[in-house]
């Protein structure tokens, strides 16, 4: 099933094969996408090269997300390779470790700020950014998580930024939608990735799903890519501004 064929994808956020967004790239060139990457400085380009070779990537550029002069140039970069763009994914979050550990109550200042920032602005940037070049019935999905809604140890800073994403979404979902184009999140369950690793008790979290969701497992990236090729192709043409579960259920249960 060629669900994106044709379709020109840039995914932001990739760090490795083991990256939600590696589940998505992957998913979405296999469904017939032209799949081209952006990655936040050089200490990611050795990992996102190659990830760009195997997919037979033509696009593969370093962009800072908090620097609208660097979204700018890479717009007339992605322009001049795609034209137009279909579909952009975008799987970034960041906040900095010491926030992600101990009281929320002793979140600083300059650490909510960098999360909000890096976590859910850059969402609304690139759209802003990118508004000029995308394609007639263009999507954008993001990556959310259940400590949007629910408080989740040690995720701290991170879920009032994922909470502020999924406003993102709802908000630009009408902005977007005025002109026919679409925006969702993909709110996932616990993945082993590298984002992951650092908060802490995420070993807890896997055992916690696979204990009480009605599936009783955890997900993975491959259920991610599938997912995400679904909601940013036609077939999803009248999904705007939602977030989509996507734990075995975990989310509908209560203690």
């Amino acid at each position: 099933m060629s669900l994106m064929k044709g379709k020109n994808v840039l995914i932001f956020g990739v760090a490795n094969d083991k990256s939600i967004a590696y589940g998505i790239a992957k998913q979405m060139f296999d469904d017939g996408a032209n799949v081209g990457f952006s990655y936040a400085n050089q200490a990611f380009e050795k990992q996102v090269r190659p990830i760009a070779e195997r997919f037979d990537s033509k696009f593969c550029e370093e962009c800072d997300l908090g620097d609208d002069n660097a979204i700018e140039e890479l717009v007339k970069k992605a322009e001049k390779v795609y034209g137009k763009i279909d579909t952009i994914i975008h799987s970034v979050a960041f906040a900095p470790k010491a926030a992600l550990t101990g009281r929320f109550l002793d979140t600083k200042r300059e650490d909510f700020i960098t999360a909000l920032n890096i976590s859910a602005y850059t969402l609304v940037a690139l759209a802003q950014k990118f508004e000029g070049i995308l394609a007639e019935n263009a999507s954008f999905l993001t990556l959310s998580y259940y400590a949007a809604i629910k408080t989740v140890p040690n995720y701290n800073v991170m879920g009032v930024a994922k909470a502020a994403l999924e406003a993102v979404v709802r908000f630009l979902a009408v902005d977007l939608g005025n002109k026919g184009m679409r925006i969702n999140a993909i709110s996932a369950g616990p993945v082993r990735t590298l984002s992951a690793r650092g908060v802490e008790g995420l070993s807890r979290l896997f055992e916690a799903v696979a204990a009480r969701a009605p599936l009783h497992r955890n997900i993975d990236i491959e259920d991610c890519g599938h997912l995400a090729s679904f909601l940013c192709s036609d077939k999803a043409k009248n999904i705007t501004g939602e977030v989509v579960y996507l734990d075995a259920g975990f989310n509908g249960t209560a203690l």
